[in-house]
């Protein structure tokens, strides 16, 4: 398994010297979604978390609308990237027959291959009112974030996003080269562990964009 970074030999100048060095690269993997046994979307992202990736992918996009609709997910490594074999129950199945897509997802993009305006500006849930979090408190999360972004550290090239509650403070932390992949591996992580995001707040480290809220709502 790959921790989602390289070791890249480098020249590194200093004082107008060049001299051998190493550095720590991010790694960027072509993940093939497949839904009973259907190509979907060619998604570049980090190897890492990809049960949470595709999980949460599944949930955001619509496709399943619960854990329960997602029968199994297996991990296929190939030459070329890695294949992430999912199986559907019916009623998600035929979601995914009714939206079905063939798309190069590259890492900037949140509405790659959308084949129409009603795909990008889909109806969204209603989301109710949430808890009042203050500020000082959001202040205190981020500042906290760093410490569980492992991968940017090294490499610093990644970004983040991270569930925190009031209660137990900073909880699941997942990170990619792609701000769109880090929202759905959070998603799926919370998904499989059984908690309700409406009890914390959802910290991202990029720029809030409309496909964020979508993925987040």
């Amino acid at each position: 398994m790959t921790d989602g970074s390289r070791l890249t030999p480098e020249i590194s100048w200093r004082h107008g010297t060049p001299s051998p060095a190493e550095r720590l690269l991010a790694e960027e993997t072509a993940i093939a979604i497949t839904y009973n046994d259907l190509p979907y979307a060619v998604m570049m992202a980090s190897p890492l978390d990809l049960d949470d990736f595709v999980t949460g992918f599944t949930l955001s996009e619509g496709l399943a609308l619960n854990l329960g609709e997602i029968t199994s997910c297996a991990r296929i490594e190939h030459g070329q990237g890695i294949e992430m074999r999912m199986v559907l129950a019916r009623p998600a199945l035929d979601r995914v027959l009714a939206r079905r897509r063939r798309v190069a997802g590259y890492t900037g993009c949140g509405v790659c291959g959308l084949e129409s305006l009603e795909q990008a500006m889909r109806p969204l849930p209603r989301v109710g009112a949430g808890r009042q979090i203050p500020a000082e408190a959001l202040r205190a999360a981020f500042a906290g974030l760093e410490a569980g972004q492992r991968l940017n550290r090294a490499t610093r090239a990644v970004h983040a996003a991270a569930f925190w509650s009031a209660e137990s403070g900073l909880g699941a932390v997942r990170e990619d080269v792609g701000r769109h992949n880090a929202l759905d591996k959070l998603a799926g992580a919370l998904a499989r562990a059984g908690q309700h995001p409406g009890q914390g707040a959802i910290l991202l480290t990029s720029r809030i964009s409309i496909e964020l809220v979508q993925k987040s709502a």
